[in-house]
């Protein structure tokens, strides 16, 4: 279906087991709030398993998450019983569907991602830094309720050929082969929509052109580790 690129992902991060990776999955969610992504409840984080994925919880506080409160998901949405997975489950879900090489998703309401989500404008190619994110421009996907399945289409739709994109008045989503890829995605989308703020309110940003981005995307194939 949708790929921006053809590896496969590593299931678990540097060989964990299932209870590392519960605990990988809560580090990432805290460190989200650390680095501030995140704030109280808002946001989630998960990563891939091997019967399905690892989720953060609906409605607690990311700043305390331990790895006994992270969520397993099968593919149909099934979780154990008393559990609450974030109400964002189902673009979590779809998205391990459509990338097989996607091992962690990385979900945010950061400040800067917010206001240029809230705008409803695609990041263009102000800067060579968006290539990073799979493509020549960074997709804002329309909006739809928070925890639908009409939201999960509209971002699965924004990430076509891309590894991140910003929600329509919510925020922004990153993947990555691993927790710690989609989380430093993560920031520098949050960044790169900070910067293309400011620089609007200057004037309108000089844009990059169509080859100048295909060499920026040629030369970022074997740029450092894709993970």
């Amino acid at each position: 279906m949708c790929s921006a690129g053809s590896q496969p992902a590593s299931r678990l991060e540097a060989g964990a087991t299932g209870d590392d990776q519960a605990e990988q999955v809560a580090a990432t969610a805290r460190r989200s709030v650390a680095v501030g992504l995140n704030q109280g409840t808002s946001g989630n984080v998960s990563a891939r398993s091997p019967s399905g994925f690892l989720i953060t919880p609906s409605g607690l506080d990311m700043t305390a998450l331990s790895a006994g409160e992270i969520v397993p998901l099968k593919m149909d949405g099934t979780a154990p019983a008393g559990v609450k997975p974030s109400s964002e489950w189902r673009f979590h879900r779809d998205l391990y569907a459509a990338f097989p090489e996607a091992g962690a998703v990385v979900h945010a309401h950061s400040p800067f991602a917010v206001a240029l989500a809230c705008l409803r404008r695609d990041i263009p190619p102000f800067h060579y830094m968006v290539a990073l994110a799979g493509g020549v421009d960074i997709r804002c996907a329309a909006y739809a309720t928070f925890g639908t399945q009409a939201l999960s289409d509209a971002v699965i739709q924004a990430l076509d050929g891309r590894r991140a994109c910003l929600m329509a008045n919510h925020g922004l989503l990153a993947w990555g082969r691993s927790l710690r890829g989609a989380l430093a995605l993560a920031l520098e989308v949050e960044a790169l929509c900070g910067q293309y703020l400011r620089a609007c309110q200057v004037g309108a940003p000089v844009l990059l052109n169509a080859a100048e981005m295909a060499e920026v995307l040629e030369k970022f194939k074997d740029y450092g580790a894709r993970d």
